[in-house]
C-alpha cells in the first residue's frame, strides 16, 4: 500500500507514513504537529480506503489517498485504483437499493413536504414545510412513498411540492408482513 499526497502542484507517491510525514514537513505551510502525525497514521492503519483531505487554512487543504499503484505514472492513469470486494453496480446506490427492494408487508413512512396554506386574514397563500407520517400496506419503500404521495395529493392544494422519494426528506421503516 502506497501514499500519494498533494498540496497544490506539489505531489508525491510514498511507501511510508515516516516518508509522507517527511514530505509533509518539507512544505513550509503545513505546520506537522503531533496531533497531525498521530491522525494521519490512524488514517494508514485504518481500513478506509477513501481520500482523507486536511485543511491547513480557509479554502487550503492537502489531501492523501490510499493507493495500490507502485509508481506515480501508475497512480495517474489509475491502473491500480482499489476496488471493495463487494461492489455494487455503477448504477446502483445503497438507498436505492434498499428503496425499490421488494418485501410486501406493513411499512411507516414519513415525508416532510412544503405544503400550500391559505394565511388567514390576507388570503394569500404561502409554502409551510409539513411532516407527514403514516402506515401504509406496500410492497417496497418506494411503492410506500407512492401511496403517501397518492393519498396526499388528494387532500391538499395541487401546488404542494412533494420531494424525491430518494432524498433525506423521505424515511421509511419496514414494520412487518401483512396477515392475509
Amino acid at each position: 500500500m502506497n501514499l500519494y499526497l498533494r498540496y497544490f502542484d506539489r505531489e508525491t507517491l510514498v511507501s511510508t507514513v515516516d516518508d509522507a510525514i517527511d514530505f509533509l514537513r518539507s512544505i513550509d505551510e503545513i505546520e506537522v504537529d503531533p496531533e497531525l502525525e498521530a491522525d494521519i497514521r490512524e488514517y494508514v492503519a485504518s481500513d478506509v480506503f477513501y481520500p482523507k483531505r486536511y485543511k491547513i487554512h480557509p479554502r487550503v487543504y492537502f489531501i492523501i489517498i490510499k493507493t495500490d499503484a507502485s509508481t506515480m505514472q501508475d497512480f495517474k492513469e489509475k491502473k491500480a485504483v482499489h476496488t471493495p470486494e463487494n461492489p455494487l453496480p455503477k448504477h446502483a446506490s445503497p438507498v436505492l437499493n434498499r428503496l425499490t427492494e421488494i418485501c410486501p408487508g406493513w411499512y411507516e413512512g414519513t415525508l416532510d413536504f412544503k405544503r400550500v396554506l391559505m394565511v388567514p386574514g390576507t388570503g394569500k397563500f404561502q409554502y409551510r414545510d409539513t411532516e407527514f407520517t403514516a402506515r401504509v400496506k406496500a410492497e417496497s419503500g418506494l411503492d410506500c412513498y407512492e401511496r403517501i404521495v397518492e393519498h396526499l395529493r388528494e387532500r391538499v392544494d395541487d401546488r404542494s411540492q412533494f420531494p424525491s422519494a430518494k432524498g433525506k426528506n423521505f424515511k421509511f421503516r419496514y414494520l412487518g408482513k401483512a396477515k392475509m
